[in-house]
């Protein structure tokens, strides 16, 4: 079995890592890894693990250049025996989807997140990742979303949610030296309570509701937002201006990106995840709690199935910053065994076996002879 997978690039994220992740199964199973994307640091660890890069611009939104997109895959198709296409994103979803009825095989999207709609126009453009043979939610909450926003019958669905690396978040793999040291980089010395923040610097991921929270703590208090930009220069600007107003420059630092995440969580005290708009599931805490922190999220979203308020942490109104305030001096005053509860909960339902697993089977499932 043959299968390309499509995404606009392979940079840090939760898309682009479940990518790897099925690269790696598939190549595990002695099948063929196929990856179409734009490139990007990621595509390093697609080859190392033996599958193949093909390289194009797929993820343009240039309506004119569908038509040299979908040539493009069916030479792949057609040069390397595809048998199922599975898109990850929109934008090269459409012409994966057209390359794959052409050539007659199997096309397989997964939602990996919430595309909200306020025009026909654009619902229409979310509808493809609901028009796979088979079309994979990464949460209860997406799928709901998808029956509520497309005409899909609800047997073409399957809930994979995204999975945890448990042999990489493992806290028993990192060592005590290397947390002093991050923690040093972070300056956040002796007697500090290092609250993490790790999410892309973008308005809706709650940098701006964590800053304000700080400014509500006591000094012991240290916020570390773990996360690119992007480009996004103005909101970093804004964050800077914010942290300035509330004098925070000792105690909030932008870290940017980082690549050992679970380094960074053992560094950790407390996780946040304040996200002020639904998540399609939340990768952050379930990382988190694969090494056994304990979890603040926004109650909403994928949230709701992924920390168990009270015991492996908290769920918290969206936005709401005496909300958060309160829960991190909840948190710091100790949930107890939070961290075992939640390791094991995250191997039962989140792991990264799990996932590969019942994708190969829909794979199977999917497969036109």
């Amino acid at each position: 079995m043959n299968v390309l997978q499509i995404l606009p690039a392979l940079e840090t994220g939760g898309v682009e890592r479940t990518a790897v992740e099925m690269t790696e199964a598939l190549i595990a199973e002695g099948h063929g890894a196929h990856v179409l994307s734009g490139g990007g640091r990621l595509a390093a660890d697609i080859e190392a693990l033996g599958g193949v890069n093909h390289f194009a611009n797929i993820g343009s939104k240039n309506i004119l250049s569908v038509p040299w997109r979908i040539a493009g895959i069916r030479r792949i198709i057609s040069q390397y025996d595809i048998d199922i296409v599975h898109a990850r994103s929109r934008a090269p979803a459409w012409p994966a989807m057209f390359a794959a009825r052409a050539e007659n095989i199997a096309f397989v999207t997964t939602y990996h997140g919430i595309y909200n709609a306020k025009s026909r126009v654009k619902r229409f453009y979310n509808s493809v990742m609901a028009k796979g043979d088979c079309v994979i939610a990464n949460s209860e909450f997406t799928k709901a979303h998808i029956l509520k926003e497309h005409d899909i019958e609800a047997a073409k669905i399957t809930v994979i949610p995204r999975g945890v690396d448990m042999g990489r978040f493992d806290p028993a793999q990192i060592s005590t030296a290397d947390i002093v040291q991050l923690r040093q980089n972070w300056r956040a010395g002796a007697g500090k309570i290092v609250v993490l923040l790790p999410a892309r610097l973008t308005g809706w991921k709650g940098q701006r509701v964590a800053i304000a929270a700080m400014a509500a703590l006591p000094e012991s208090y240290h916020l570390v937002c773990l996360g690119d930009a992007q480009g996004r220069t103005d909101y970093v600007n804004e964050l800077k201006s914010q942290i300035e107003f509330h004098a925070l420059e000792n105690r909030v630092i932008l870290a940017g990106h980082f690549a050992d995440m679970p380094l960074a969580y053992a560094a950790s005290d407390i996780v946040i995840c304040p996200s002020t708009d639904p998540e399609a599931f939340g990768r952050t805490a379930a990382e988190a709690q694969a090494m056994g922190k304990p979890v603040i999220a926004s109650a909403h979203g994928g949230a709701l199935e992924t920390v168990i308020d009270g015991r492996t942490g908290w769920l918290v109104p969206s936005a709401n910053v005496p909300a958060l305030t309160e829960a991190i001096l909840q948190t710091d005053q100790g949930l107890p065994d939070a961290g075992d509860v939640a390791r094991a909960r995250i191997l039962e339902r989140f792991s990264k076996t799990s996932l590969q697993k019942a994708t190969l089977r829909l794979y199977e499932h999917v497969k036109q002879p």
